[in-house]
């Protein structure tokens, strides 16, 4: 089918989206829930495409994945896991059985018991809350929290992730020890990054006559090192390792997004995940909104060879999106090796990367536009914003963002920017001036528009590129829930730090680590 759909790719290449448009295709080249509408119209995939992917899907078996996922099957075969992270939003399901055990009861009684301590928290004394972790233990809850910033009514929440001494104390500094929770999310709770802050800001509240007995929860299954930290079981939350990070804000790891927007606010978020499994599990084909927003990812990376794609949320307070999408993505799917260790066949994941519009027109916009790489691009936009007042402000970001597709799909011929300077310039200068005016266009681009960025809204987002993500995998044949990737140069950096610190000796290392070291001690 890779070879079917390449030789497709190739027939078509010289075609005009644009040219594709008639008073059908909007409709039938778009997903519309009672929710929120994806749009693909503006890519180069017609009926036949659409079908072959269709095919490649089935050929995958991509939904006997997606149920053995939701069944509790351990699907991370490279670590004998269950894939569950749907299970933290299961709100209105049935039983899910992992090894025969039902795992709803303890899933629905952390949630019981996060409400609990989100409600004290949200009801004392407690001004700021302090998340340390690093990876999916921050950039989930970091991301959401800014997100729903309109629904905060709890404490200030801040987030710590980086070993640069930089980032805790700077997040630290105008924070009252005496009124700050200080949340240590390490599932493992020996995370070196993750644990080198925590002393810090245990140091930090004594120093400062805050009292870390009182004012230190963590979200961990490592009941013994918790206890040695000095916390209580009971502001302990687990979660098991059926949860992957990158998968895990919708348990425990979303604490701070609980205190920040209240325990109704934060369930409304999980029934908008769960509304996604929903339709992910019940929807057929084209009809399937996950399934054809991975398709569509799967034609331009795997088919047309497009090595990159940008997240361009026009919400401000999506800041911190296209970074989360890109852990969920890249960590997931920058995978070379097949389930059965075989040689992945076609090209894994693309880089993903973007930020909010408009501030990015004002900076790479235009290598989209004019450079010379094909780069897809993925629109996210809400119907209303969340200042009524401010509606020309909201009126503005929707017209750009509907303007920017349709300039990448449009472009702007020679003679059309010929005309357009025409009273300017004459002769050479003409022909000159005229041709960095021009935009290739018959760029492709997907839209996702949605009534207002709510918390049960950012929810079906997130679920619904969690499941883009599963069927991608499924299609490349690779384990998207293991991430040893990161492994080497957590090991070596252990190796390194007594040699940085003047301890050890750098003789076994390579010549340019042996003198970037040198370099490091000669200038401290």
């Amino acid at each position: 089918m890779w070879d079917a759909l390449k030789a497709k790719a190739e027939a078509v290449s010289g075609r005009a989206i644009l040219g594709l448009f008639d008073d059908t295709r909007a409709d039938a080249f778009a997903v519309q829930t009672q929710h929120m509408r994806f749009d693909y119209s503006k890519t180069n995939i017609d009926a036949e495409t659409r079908d072959m992917l269709l095919e490649l899907a089935s050929s995958a078996g991509v939904a006997a994945r997606r149920d053995a996922m939701f069944s509790g099957n351990k699907i991370n075969e490279t670590e004998g896991r269950a894939v569950l992270h749907t299970a933290l939003r299961n709100l209105d399901g049935g039983p899910v059985l992992v090894d025969g055990e039902d795992v709803m009861p303890g899933v629905l009684e952390t949630l019981d018991r996060m409400e609990a301590y989100a409600n004290e928290i949200r009801g004392g004394a407690i001004t700021d809350v302090v998340n340390i972790g690093i990876g999916g233990s921050d950039l989930g809850p970091a991301m959401a929290v800014q997100a729903l910033s309109p629904y905060h009514d709890g404490p200030r929440c801040h987030f710590v992730s980086n070993v640069d001494g930089a980032h805790i104390a700077d997040t630290l500094r105008g924070l009252d020890a005496k009124t700050t929770l200080v949340i240590v999310a390490s599932k493992t709770f020996t995370t070196i990054e993750t644990m080198t802050n925590a002393r810090t800001a245990r140091a930090w509240m004594l120093d400062h006559d805050g009292d870390p007995s009182a004012q230190f929860a963590a979200l961990s299954t490592n009941l013994e090192k918790t206890s040695e930290f000095g916390i209580p079981a009971e502001r302990v939350f687990g979660f098991e390792d059926w949860v992957g990070g990158r998968y895990s804000m919708w348990g425990p790891i979303g604490l701070s997004l609980m205190m920040a927007v209240g325990p109704d606010g934060f369930r409304a978020f999980l029934r908008g995940g769960q509304d996604m499994d929903t339709h992910f599990r019940a929807a057929e084909g084209a009809e399937n909104m996950p399934l054809m927003l991975a398709l569509v990812g799967i034609w331009h990376r795997q088919v047309l060879g497009h090595a990159s794609r940008a997240v361009l949320p026009y919400d401000q307070r999506l800041g911190q999106l296209p970074a989360y999408f890109q852990q969920l993505e890249m960590e997931s799917n920058g995978k070379s090796v097949t389930m059965d260790g075989g040689a992945v066949p076609v090209e894994s994941g693309p880089v993903v990367w973007g930020a909010p519009g408009t501030n990015g027109q004002h900076a790479f916009y235009q290598l989209i536009h004019q450079g010379t790489s094909v780069i897809p691009c993925e629109f996210m936009i809400a119907c209303a914003g969340h200042e009524p007042e401010l509606r020309h402000h909201h009126d503005l970001l929707v017209a750009n963002c509907f303007a920017q597709s349709e300039a990448l799909m449009r472009g702007r011929t020679l003679d059309e920017a010929r005309a357009k300077i025409a009273d300017k310039f004459d002769g050479d200068e003409l022909e000159r001036q005229a041709a960095h005016r021009v935009f290739a266009g018959n760029r492709p681009s997907t839209t996702l528009i949605y009534p207002k960025l709510d918390p049960f809204t950012l929810g079906q987002i997130v679920a619904l590129y969690e499941h883009r993500v599963s069927v991608e995998g499924v299609i490349l044949g690779i384990n998207s829930y293991d991430q040893w990737g990161v492994e080497l140069g957590k090991e070596l950096a252990t190796a390194l730090q007594p040699i940085v610190e003047g301890d050890a000796s750098a003789d076994d290392k390579d010549g340019s680590t042996r003198a970037l070291v040198s370099y490091l001690h000669m200038n401290r």
